[in-house]
This record gives C-alpha cells, sequence and structure tokens, in this order.
C-alpha cells in the first residue's frame, strides 16, 4: 500500500430476535394484484430483483408498483410484500403521530395567546412551542405560524430583549433567548445567522477571559502561550496546507475579532461583568483607534499580503495592547491566533500545552480516571452509568449515586467541567468520593484509585443480564446490528472481533450504525472498510505539496457478500463519512445507506509538534476522494457558496424530526446504562426496552432492518 510519508493522519468533526413490528392492524398494504397469468420462475426472479433494486433505492412505492402486477404465490414475493407493507405503516404511524403533535403544538399557541393577550410572553415558554409547531407543519402551514400575530409579537419581543442584553455585554443571553430559537425557524436568512455567528464569537471570547476555578497549577500556566508558535505554524501551513491560502482573509478576520474584544472590554466598563483578566479601561478608545489605523494601512496592501507583513502586523498588534489596554500578552497572542486559523477552516487550530491532555483524549478515546460518566441535569452531580472493568465499577458505586463531595470539597455549585477535572487524575492517584444513596441516611465514602480508562466505541443493540451486548437484531434469518460511535486505534479489532463472532453464530446480514460517529483515526476508518471490499482503492488523498497517499483494500480477511446495511445522520462526519462512502461507492456497491445526510466534512487533518514548547498544530492536509474519484463535499465550503450538497448521501432517506431523535436516544441511552458490578436485587431495576420498543422508538432502524431482510431475499434469489 502506497502512503506519503506524514504525521498520524486524524478526521476530526470540531463545533455525544425475530424481527418484530406492532400488532396494531396495518391500514397500508399490497394493493390486490390484477389477475394475470402465473409467472414463470425465471420471471419471478427477475421481479425479485427488481423489487429489492427499488427498495434499496428508498423507492417503496415503485416496489409496491412491480408487486402489485402479479399475483404469484412464490415465498419471496410474498416476503418483500410484507416487508414494502410493513414499511407504509411505518410512515403512516409517522405522518399520524406527526398530525397529532402538531394539533398539540397549535392548540398550546393558542393557550399561549390567552395567557400573554396583554403581558409580555415569556420567551422561554413560547419559543420552544412555536418551534415544534413549525417543525411540524407543512411548507402552507408554517407559513401560517410565522404570519400568526402572536407568533410575530413573540420575536419582535425577543429582538428587542436581545437589544438590552447586548447592550449589557450579556451576549450568551442574546444568543440564548432570541438568535439561536430564530435562526432554527429562519436557516436561510443571511442577516440572523450572522448575528448568531457575532453573538457566539462575543460569548466564547467573553468566557475565555474569565477565570476557570478548575484550571490551577503549572499545567495551566499561561506563560506557556508564546508567539513563536503561532509564527512556526505559519511556516507548517505555507508548506502542508491544503490549499494556496491569502493572508487577506486571516487578516479581515483578526480585526473583526479584535472588534468584538473591544466591544466585550468596552461593556464590562460600562456594566461591570465578571471578566477577570486585568486591563485598562480608559485606554480602550485609543485601542480601537490604533486597530483603525492598522486596518487602513493593510487595506491597501490585502490582495497580496506577504507572510512577512503578516507576521509584522501580529507583532504591531502586540505592541498596540502593549501601549494602550495591556491586555495579558498571552490572551492577545490566543486570540490573534483563533481568529487568523479560523479564517481557513474549522478544523484548522494551535493546540497550546494547557490543551494538549484534553486534546489527546478526543485522538485515543483513553483518559485516566475511575470509568465513572456523570450528570448534573437535575443540579446534582449524579452518577449515571459505570465503565465495566473500571476502578468505579469494583469499587461499590452505583447510578444515581450522588456525589456530595470530591477529595472533601462540595460540589453544589460546582461546574460538571470542574468535577470531571477533580474526578480525573494520573493512573495509580486516588480520589475520594462522598456518596448519597437513596434511602440511606449516612454518606459513603469511596477511595478509588484512578487507572487508564480506554472508552469503547463498539455497541449492540441491548445489554443482557450480564452486561454483554447483543448484536442480532433478527435471530432468525440471523441479521446483526454493531454501532460505532468513533474510531479509535482499537476500533477496527473490536469490530473484526464481534463480526466474527456472529459469524461462527450464523450471521446472514449485517447493519453497520455509523450515526452519531463524528470521526477519529483514518487507518481504523479504512481497515473497516477493508473488510467488505475484496479489492481496490478504499478512499485517496492528495495534498497541495507532496505525493498523493491512499488506503486499498486487500482480498486476505475480506468477509463473505452478505448484505450490508451502513447507518448515517448528520452528525454522522468525517472518518464516518469514508466508511459509508467507500462502501456505498458505485465501483463496490457493496452496501445501503439508510438515514440521513451526512456532516460533509470532506477533509483530512495531521497533527504536528512542529510549533514547539509544547504546543501542537492541527491542520487541513487533504481533501479526501471516494473510490470512483469524486470529492466528498465539504459543508464549510459549501455553505460559504449557498449550496446544500455536501456530504454523503443515502440511498433509503429516513429524516428524524426532533421528538423522534430524542425518544430514540433515550431508549437508546436507557439501554447502554452500566450498573455496579455488584449491583443487587434489591435495587431498582435497570431500565432496559426490548426490540419491539426499540424500533418503536428508532424508525431508521426499523427501516434499516427492512432493507436488510429484503437485500437478504436478493441474495438467495
Amino acid at each position: 500500500m502506497k502512503r506519503a510519508v506524514i504525521p498520524i493522519l486524524v478526521l476530526f468533526f470540531t463545533a455525544w430476535p425475530a424481527f418484530a413490528m406492532s400488532s396494531r392492524p396495518r391500514v397500508f398494504s399490497v394493493p390486490k394484484p390484477t389477475p394475470v397469468k402465473q409467472i414463470s420462475d425465471n420471471a419471478a426472479s427477475v421481479l425479485v430483483k427488481n423489487v429489492v433494486q427499488e427498495i434499496c433505492r428508498g423507492k417503496f412505492d415503485a416496489a409496491e408498483n412491480i408487486l402489485s402486477r402479479t399475483n404469484s404465490t412464490d415465498a419471496k414475493i410474498a416476503a418483500l410484500a410484507d416487508i414494502v407493507s410493513q414499511y407504509k405503516q411505518i410512515d403512516l404511524d409517522r405522518e399520524k403521530t406527526r398530525q397529532q403533535k402538531l394539533v398539540e403544538q397549535l392548540a398550546e399557541i393558542e393557550q399561549l395567546k390567552t395567557r400573554y393577550e396583554v403581558n409580555e410572553p415569556n420567551l422561554s415558554e413560547a419559543f420552544p412551542v412555536i418551534i415544534r409547531a413549525h417543525e411540524f407543519a407543512d411548507d402552507t402551514q408554517k407559513e401560517q405560524i410565522l404570519a400568526d400575530e402572536f407568533v410575530q409579537r413573540v420575536f419582535t419581543t425577543a429582538r428587542q430583549k436581545a437589544g438590552e442584553f447586548e447592550a449589557k455585554g450579556q451576549w450568551l443571553d442574546s444568543l440564548i433567548y432570541c438568535y439561536s430559537w430564530l435562526s432554527i425557524i429562519y436557516k436561510d436568512d443571511k442577516a440572523i445567522l450572522a448575528k448568531k455567528e457575532e453573538l457566539e464569537d462575543k460569548a466564547l471570547m467573553q468566557a475565555s477571559l474569565v477565570e476557570n476555578p478548575c484550571e490551577t497549577g503549572a499545567e495551566h500556566n499561561p506563560e506557556k502561550i508564546k508567539a513563536e508558535m503561532f509564527i512556526r505554524s505559519l511556516d507548517v501551513l505555507e508548506y502542508g496546507y491544503v490549499e494556496p491560502f491569502y493572508y487577506s482573509s486571516m487578516t479581515e478576520e483578526v480585526f473583526k475579532q479584535y472588534r468584538y474584544l473591544a466591544d466585550i472590554l468596552y461593556r464590562y466598563d460600562a456594566n461591570g461583568s465578571d471578566l477577570t483578566v486585568t486591563f485598562l479601561k480608559d485606554k480602550i478608545p485609543d485601542f480601537v483607534a490604533g486597530l483603525d489605523s492598522l486596518k487602513k494601512e493593510y487595506n491597501s496592501e490585502l490582495p497580496g499580503l506577504s507572510r512577512d507583513q503578516f507576521v509584522k502586523l501580529f507583532n504591531q498588534v502586540l505592541e498596540l495592547n502593549s501601549s494602550t489596554i495591556q491586555l495579558p500578552k498571552q490572551t492577545m497572542i490566543s486570540h490573534f491566533a483563533g481568529a487568523s486559523l479560523g479564517a481557513l477552516d474549522p478544523h484548522t487550530t494551535l493546540v497550546w500545552p494547557k490543551e494538549k491532555e484534553e486534546f489527546d483524549k478526543s485522538l485515543t478515546n483513553e483518559f485516566t480516571g475511575i470509568g465513572v460518566e456523570i450528570s448534573k441535569a437535575d443540579g446534582f452531580l449524579r452518577a449515571v452509568s459505570l465503565l465495566p472493568g473500571t476502578p468505579a465499577y469494583n469499587s461499590g458505586m452505583d447510578i444515581d449515586d450522588i456525589i456530595e463531595e470530591i477529595n472533601g470539597e462540595k460540589t453544589r455549585d460546582m461546574p460538571i467541567t470542574c468535577a470531571v477535572s477533580k474526578i480525573t487524575g494520573p493512573a495509580g492517584t486516588k480520589v475520594v468520593l462522598t456518596i448519597r444513596r437513596a434511602n440511606e441516611e449516612k454518606p459513603r465514602e469511596f477511595e478509588i484509585t484512578r487507572a487508564k480508562i480506554v472508552v469503547p466505541t463498539t455497541r449492540g443493540w441491548l445489554r443482557d443480564a450480564s452486561n454483554n451486548w447483543l448484536y442480532f437484531v433478527d435471530d432468525r434469518d440471523k441479521v446483526g446490528y454493531v454501532r460505532v460511535t468513533n474510531f479509535s486505534a482499537s476500533t477496527a479489532a473490536d469490530v473484526d472481533k464481534i463480526i466474527n463472532d456472529l459469524e461462527r453464530q450464523g450471521l446472514k446480514a449485517l447493519i453497520l450504525d455509523l450515526r452519531f460517529n463524528t470521526g477519529g483515526y483514518l487507518q481504523s476508518a479504512a481497515d473497516i472498510s477493508d473488510m467488505f471490499i475484496k479489492k481496490g482503492i478504499i478512499v485517496s488523498m492528495q495534498p497541495r505539496v507532496g505525493l498523493p497517499s491512499w488506503e486499498a483494500a486487500h482480498l486476505k480477511g475480506t468477509r463473505p457478500d452478505y448484505p450490508l446495511v451502513v447507518m448515517i445522520n448528520s452528525s454522522s462526519a468525517s472518518a464516518a463519512e469514508i466508511v459509508a462512502g467507500a462502501l456505498s461507492d458505485k465501483t463496490y456497491s457493496r452496501a445501503t445507506l439508510v438515514g440521513e445526510q451526512s456532516y460533509g466534512k470532506g477533509s483530512v487533518q495531521t497533527v504536528t509538534s512542529y510549533p514547539g514548547d509544547g504546543s501542537q498544530l492541527k491542520y487541513t492536509m487533504a481533501y479526501y476522494h471516494l473510490p470512483d474519484g469524486s470529492k466528498v463535499k465539504s459543508r464549510y465550503a459549501m455553505e460559504k457558496l449557498g449550496r446544500t450538497d455536501w456530504g454523503i448521501m443515502p440511498d433509503v432517506k429516513i429524516e428524524l424530526r426532533s421528538d423522534e431523535s430524542k425518544e430514540m436516544l433515550d431508549v437508546q441511552r436507557d439501554n447502554e446504562v452500566l450498573a455496579s458490578a455488584v449491583h443487587d436485587d434489591t435495587k431498582t431495576k435497570l431500565a432496559r426496552h426490548g426490540l419491539e420498543e426499540i424500533l418503536e422508538a428508532d424508525r431508521q432502524l426499523a427501516v434499516a432492518i427492512l432493507v436488510a431482510k429484503a437485500k437478504l431475499i436478493g441474495a438467495e434469489n
């Protein structure tokens, strides 16, 4: 296999039994066939092939039409007719639910009208109802909802409130109470989207100026942020970035972001918000005047601005800060670097030394801690799941335990991110957790020794009584199901082991679920694709400088050619798109894709330590191409052009509404939760959902199973 010699390639997304259907009467069924002469075996075989082909294209109406033209009693034709009928029932159930929910939301809007006929509407109450009604409505109904006088009054009130929040420097509130809502409804309104982006930038920038109470110690020393790290990053990008770039666009973004910074500092001066950085308030006008002067100076140079001129601007901005507001130098360096690299693409970033540990965790899916998943959804720091074989799992802790103290420090007012940082730590060190358990008068104290934790990236559809995953979603027809949450270094080996076990048990068809999989290691994605492709290119990459590289399939180790279905959704990104794209590519036509349009990452990042002093640069070094040579279109690039044709498109499109997604994730979550190794029968039983309940909640999986069964019929034809 030919590969260019480059650092580790990582793909990121940067921005968590028998098949049984409902026993209810089916409204849709295959129409009575027009009486015709009994078809021959050869004709039946052709008909089966055509019907399966239409099903795998998501054309169930066309499949039904073909079936309606025969009265054959062939068992395969009858089975396909039942599959089409089941799909129609799913479609009918979804439509009926949509209409019911629309009626409910419209009724809620009417109640809100009465409640707030005189008084100012409560935005937190009104917006969610309006958005849900808008989602459940058809195009005509959407227009009627948005034209409603009360709805328009809500929008007007929201904009007024947003302006008041902005005047006080409360950017996050302006975002939350207005523009985050409006951007959901008016998805194509450029002014609203631009305002939302501005508020997001300002909120993040303001948060960066507030000291994190969890960041203490030498590892968080801001002195580790140095100008040289950013300058050396430019050397790498000049040579290795995916395409030639213009310092002019980076310069424009720098000036925009620094004007945001000045606005934040000005609002701080006016409102006294809780910034923890030091600066000279009375020098803000001088800082802004200096920015305007520099902008005017560099505007004439923008079309052909060189690297040296850009570095000169960098130093001039640092000098301007030193002579005016005197923000910490590290703060100015960090914002200049963030604005510059953000102008290239969302996935190119400089990882400062204090961020490296968290960055490494995101790469490897490994960390050192105790293996407990925590939540603060109800205000209490609560254990919600325990990873098997970890210190927490074996300590006696259990789900729903309330963690009242960490090393003697109370958690009631502790941010969850802070709690995570205090619970995790170097392997071999100890953490003391004070636990409050329901129905027990006194708290318990657990001293737990931290260890290396590897988060599994593979799942089945349900855990059995021994907490082992079940992988057959149809035991009779031997349809297997494997969910891959991301691509770590061990994912391919884990998937290989699972499939080996399934094949020993008679696997006949497989569903590979890549929904919500945001990426990971390129090699892992290539290795999984290689399992199902006999020979040929899986993915290729052409850097701007240097030789092309690619990943190719090998005949050795290729799985049998059983039916394969791959599930994707809008959160399937990067490495997940490579697997889905390669397996569905017309070069091989190995898999049928079910679900929604993928995220649209379209690019490959590499990581280098060249910036030095403990920092790393993650940058986009290539676009990736599918086996047929086509490039996976980047969402970022397409949105700039006003287009929506990014990513990978499913063959069978099943778009879930927000209520359906929530129901699916709630059921999935219940089936994932792990209790203590010493969990006993006196405690509350874990909520588990059987297959029928899962398929009722997860319509995409229900359709994926139907497609897999149809392909199985076609394969046996």
